[in-house]
């Protein structure tokens, strides 16, 4: 049934019941608003299905998203700052498998492979050029975890840009990354996949939901992965994934949700090309870019990234009145990862001779930061946010209040192991061709814990070289918000929350230093003010302010941890976002377009050292400005689109090396952009069909504060056709960098990692 026939049969309903039952209709529209909403979140869940075709195209409108969290309970085109989202509908057009594909839709997110000691990978993004790697949250609830995340069980994410601590807590200066899982609903849906192509590529998806009784639902996702990666050799990720859920109460005042998650991962971690300096030259580039083979891998075969993920939520929400509604969201996660990886470095040397002698030109595989050797990690996390929202009215004047608190605790433990060669204990010599790598080194052992203790590796802040560092961090923070409308057409919102930061870290056990201990806290106070001019239902103008603080050491898991005393003063990072937008609806909310422009201050910058991985306080302060925009919806009833576009002026406003004055920030393009575009010919017909496509485009970025090494443009093209085999099964063929381009998806301050090649997945989908 469609829609437009539901719509129908619900007017004739209420036009049979008469005035007899006029206000219990009224005393129902909000829960009948509820329930329309969830039927259209069903629909969109269901592939490809053409009677669900209009669903599709207004899901493509990325202002009728929601956020995904009760301390933001309004859709994107009520919330007062930069919001991208990827919709469900993009990622299936697309055939997403990750969370780093999803985001490429987003302008100004690039993705970094980790640096220092930490010797991180996984999911390392940059928002507008700052780190992010600790501001993904599912559900509103932080993923503390260090993983590569799969999105089968993604319904949709939304990208909150610029600082906002005073929703989520302590970091955000670029922004926040929310994903909204797939739960349980009411009704029944089975849906399948199966993907294959280049790279050896298959990959499998389950997607069952069962109602059972009136209110009570399960469901559970499923994947099952495994690829090499087209351009690249040696590379390769094998994972699996399952997250069953079960809903109590759906569509009922008081719901709950429990939701398990699980993924595991085995992987071979790319640490991509080193970046060279062409003599003559004072810009350094990727060698590939002077016609190094981009299938070059420097790695051997003790590089691993093997990590097994484990996260159960509860959430609990309860509309106690109409006035008053409270939410609890409570997730335990559990995280273990053994990493090896080699990190390539060409030091001056190995430059001069690529250029001249290539065949003699060698690569260090362990120079670079003196490693980072393996290391077991075993870490836990726990974090409950309680949130209430009330509705009242004083008066003329009608208010939103928003109160709660959130406490969280994370604790990380690593093994420390390490590497020797021939038998020589401290030896670190570890060499390949750069022209002609090989992934074996006679010689090269990995020794058991505490075995080789010199090469053990060598934490930042003088701790030494020992066999275990652990890390852990208490926050506990209160957060309080009050949106007034002055006028049915104007609103002001002010809110504030206060966090208190408490963290340890020790590196333990070893004999070349005594054992370190250390311990911090801090209080922080982050605001924000915005005002919104709503003259209609379809536009919205507004003015954000607001404010972010990042304390030294929040990065527990996923970063070199910066162990140093409380005597060498380290200010945490502060930064301040000025924004004003406008949200404009189209052609009765099939279209929705965005425009803003900010600015963005960041000051007390914490910088790691390129060489030693030791974190310092620079007291650079940065700026970042710019426009964003974005175009997204049905333009006709069988083309959709959605695009962005973001200008950035990022510059380094003040530094203790003069030098640094004046230049970019790091990994801060100056544009990007993206655009899809589908169209579907004779939807309804047998011989129907789907095609489309889309670029991706991202300027050329500086890797380091001077300025002195960047990598090119990013320029990909997309497509995909797919057929409809009556109402359930979807044939699809999609298509990925069809140029073949060379590209680079991950960046640091000395090596860029070459983007996937010329690659084509075909699948077949049913939904029922």
């Amino acid at each position: 049934m469609t829609l437009a026939c539901t719509a129908a049969h619900a007017q004739s309903a209420q036009s049979e019941d008469g005035s007899v039952h006029r206000k219990k209709t009224r005393e129902e529209s909000q829960e009948e608003a509820k329930k329309k909403r969830a039927d259209k979140t069903r629909a969109t869940q269901q592939d490809g299905v053409d009677e669900h075709l209009i669903v599709h195209g207004a899901a493509m409108n990325i202002l009728h998203e929601p956020i995904g969290l009760g301390r933001m309970p309004d859709d994107i085109m009520h919330t007062p700052q930069t919001v991208n989202a990827v919709p469900q509908i993009l990622m299936q057009q697309q055939n997403v498998k990750s969370l780093d594909e999803a985001l490429r839709n987003v302008p100004g997110i690039t993705a970094s492979v980790g640096e220092g000691e930490g010797g991180m990978a996984g999911d390392q993004f940059l928002i507008r050029g700052f780190a992010a790697q600790n501001d993904i949250y599912e559900n509103g609830l932080r993923d503390f975890g260090v993983y590569t995340r799969d999105s089968f069980d993604y319904d949709h994410i939304s990208v909150i840009k610029g600082p906002s601590s005073e929703v989520f807590g302590n970091g955000t200066t670029g922004g926040a990354i929310n994903i909204v899982t797939k739960v349980a609903h009411l009704g029944d849906t089975y849906n399948a996949q199966f993907s294959g192509g280049s790279g050896e590529y298959y990959r499998g998806t389950l997607d069952v939901n069962k109602q059972i009784g009136e209110s009570t639902a399960v469901r559970i996702t499923g994947m099952g992965n495994e690829n090499n990666v087209v351009g690249r050799d040696n590379i390769y990720s094998h994972r699996w994934g399952l997250a069953p859920s079960i809903g109590f109460g759906l569509g009922k005042k008081t719901s709950f949700t429990l939701e398990y998650f699980h993924q595991s991962d085995n992987r071979i971690p790319d640490y991509g090309v080193p970046i060279v300096t062409k003599p003559g030259s004072t810009i350094g580039r990727p060698a590939t870019e002077y016609g190094l083979d981009r299938h070059s891998w420097y790695g051997t075969n003790y590089d691993q990234d093997v990590s097994n993920v484990n996260m159960l939520t509860a959430r609990l929400n309860s509309e106690i009145s109409q006035h008053l509604t409270i939410s609890d969201d409570l997730r335990g996660g559990l995280y273990d990862r053994y990493f090896s990886a080699s990190q390539p470095g060409c030091d001056a040397t190995c430059q001069k001779l690529f250029f001249t002698d290539p065949s003699a030109a060698q690569i260090n595989r362990r120079g670079h930061l003196g490693g980072p050797e393996p290391y077991q990690q075993n870490d836990w996390s726990v974090q409950n946010v309680f949130s209430a929202r009330a509705n009242f009215k004083t008066g003329f004047i009608r208010h939103q209040v928003i109160a709660g608190w959130d406490v969280e605790h994370i604790y990380d433990r690593r093994t420390n192991y390490a590497y020797n060669f021939n038998g020589v204990n401290g030896t670190r010599t570890d060499t390949t061709s750069m022209i002609n790598p090989s992934h074996t080194q006679p010689g090269l052992l990995l020794g058991n814990l505490g075995q080789y203790q010199y090469d053990l590796v060598n934490l930042s802040g003088g701790a030494g070289r020992k066999l275990y560092k652990t890390g852990d961090a208490t926050d506990v923070g209160a957060f309080l918000s009050e949106q007034m409308w002055l006028a049915p057409w104007f609103s002001i919102r002010g809110g504030f929350r206060w966090d208190h930061w408490n963290s340890h870290y020790a590196a333990t056990e070893g004999a070349t230093a005594a054992d370190t201990r250390l311990s911090q806290q801090q209080n922080t106070i982050n605001p924000t003010v915005s005002l919104m001019y709503t003259p209609s239902d379809n536009t919205m103008v507004y003015f954000n302010w607001a404010r972010s603080t990042t304390p030294l050491g929040l990065y527990v898991t996923n970063s070199s941890e910066p162990l140093k005393t409380s005597t060498e003063g380290f200010k945490p990072e502060k930064a301040s976002l000025y924004e004003i937008g406008i949200k404009q609806q189209f052609l009765h909310g099939r279209l929705g377009a965005t425009a803003s422009l900010f600015r963005l201050e960041k000051g007390n910058a914490l910088m790691t050292d390129p060489s030693t991985g030791s974190v310092t306080s620079s007291s650079d302060t940065q700026r970042n400005q710019g426009v964003e925009l974005s175009l997204s919806g049905q333009i006709t009833r069988n083309w959709s689109l959605i695009g962005t576009y973001a200008y950035y002026d990022a510059t380094t406003t003040g530094s203790l090396t003069a030098a640094d004055i004046g230049k970019r920030i790091q990994y801060a393009p100056k544009n990007t952009a993206t655009i899809w575009s589908t169209y579907t010919i004779a939807p309804e017909k047998p011989w129907n069909l789907t095609f489309g496509g889309g670029l991706t485009w991202r300027d050329s970025v500086w890797l380091d504060a001077a300025n002195t090494a960047r990598v090119p443009h990013t320029t990909e093209w997309d497509a995909v056709v797919s057929h409809m085999v009556g109402h359930r099964w979807r044939l699809a063929l999609n298509g990925y960098n069809l140029a073949n381009r060379l590209n680079y998806s991950n960046l640091f301050s000395d090596r860029a990692t070459p983007s996937v090649g010329r690659t084509f997945l075909a699948s077949i989908a049913f939904t029922y």
